[in-house]
């Protein structure tokens, strides 16, 4: 189980100079580049570099605080256009931890609200990613280990589309019946109203990772036997579900966005070919980008690492499918995210661990790009001291 899928792009390290036939581009001639606008619906992002949704497994009881509003509020001080923030649960259920933030009751909206107005303050776009952990709930903290927290450890039941655990040594996943089901999408629907009170103008299902939704896509984590379960159709139809409901409550300005692994990696799983279907249904139900990802599904699969090792994927789910992508996947160096952009690779570039380690480095790159950067009029005194030198 643990062999790489065939159907898979065969990528390397220099996986984002090729994901248009190694074309390079004069930079007053492309279309758009790492620094160029873009316009989704009714949102304009100053340029295609977002901040990924990256836990902090910090809050408590799902309220966010003091290092959210700062860890968040700097990166979009640090020039980035979107500011996505880590997957947020829409059930107390539904946490991957303790630690997780949430937006399952209305006294967790204040918290992100105060969150979303600063970064909009520093002219980035505040956006949320909602997510149900399914069989990968119940987990300690990272630093901890991230074991399998029991009952008696402040663990709570956990939810999936077959009872199929994640890992063998874990107890086995309780399947959501046809009122679990339902309970599911009311539960995304409320979240993201929610969201959109809060001020979020962004909002993003996370169905990617081995989480809830990407479990009921994966025929690897659903063995079901109903509506849900079995073709494709049936194993897409509560993603499709959740973003139809959605699309509806929000208003036509607010895009929509969903995060899929591309690829399970692993021979039998999901794949690239089911993925360009499900981005066509998506994109019919108003979904505006897929952020695409891959892998999470299972502990053992063989996932070939590389600088943008996931790049291809969604270069070929927005040729086939005509619907914006983003790109995600050890993204670190300036030009790598440029070309990215103008070869027609995505639409967005994500960054995730390298804006951990760099919160200026969209500033720094416009820098190295030739571009004038914005500078926080604040830092001034920085900017004016090295344009002196």
């Amino acid at each position: 189980m643990s062999d790489r899928d065939p159907s898979a792009p065969q990528v390397g390290p220099s996986v984002a100079h090729g994901c248009a036939s190694g074309t390079h581009h004069d930079r007053e001639v492309p279309e758009a580049d790492l620094a160029s606008e873009i316009v989704v619906r009714g949102v304009t992002l100053r340029n295609r570099i977002v901040m990924s949704p990256m836990c902090q497994y910090s809050a408590v009881e799902g309220m966010a605080n003091d290092w959210h509003l700062v860890h968040l509020g700097s990166r979009a001080v640090g020039g980035v256009a979107l500011v996505m923030v880590e997957a947020t649960a829409v059930a107390r259920e539904g946490r991957i931890s303790p630690g997780d933030m949430g937006l399952w009751r209305d006294e967790q909206i204040e918290p992100l609200a105060r969150i979303a107005r600063f970064i909009h303050s520093q002219g980035a776009v505040a956006g949320i990613q909602l997510a149900h952990a399914g069989r990968k709930a119940s987990r300690d903290v990272p630093w901890n280990g991230g074991g399998r927290l029991e009952g008696s450890a402040g663990g709570w039941q956990v939810l999936a589309p077959s009872a199929i655990p994640f890992n063998e040594t874990d107890p086995s996943s309780l399947p959501l019946d046809a009122a679990g089901i339902g309970a599911v999408i009311a539960q995304f629907e409320a979240a993201a109203r929610r969201a959109i009170a809060a001020g979020f103008r962004i909002i993003e299902i996370h169905a990617a990772h081995g989480y809830l939704m990407h479990e009921f896509l994966s025929p690897l984590s659903n063995q079901r036997s109903d509506s849900y379960g079995g073709s494709l159709e049936n194993r897409a139809r509560l993603l499709l579900e959740v973003a139809a409901r959605l699309r509806a409550l929000m208003s036509e300005d607010l895009p929509l966005f969903v995060r899929i692994s591309a690829t399970d990696w692993v021979e039998g799983g999901w794949d690239i070919e089911q993925s360009v279907q499900l981005a066509k249904w998506l994109k019919a139900r108003g979904v505006d980008l897929i952020d695409v990802s891959s892998g999470g599904t299972l502990p053992k699969a063989t996932v070939p690492i590389a600088a943008g090792y996931q790049v291809p994927f969604a270069r070929r789910i927005r040729d086939d499918a005509s619907i914006l992508t983003g790109a995600v996947g050890l993204i670190t160096e300036p030009k790598m995210a440029d070309e990215i952009i103008t070869q027609g690779c995505a639409d967005l570039v994500f960054l995730a661990r390298q804006l951990l380690r760099e919160p200026y480095w969209a500033l720094k790159a416009q820098q190295e790009l030739h571009v004038e950067p914005a500078w926080p009029i604040q830092y001034g005194y920085a900017v004016a001291r090295k344009a002196i030198k």
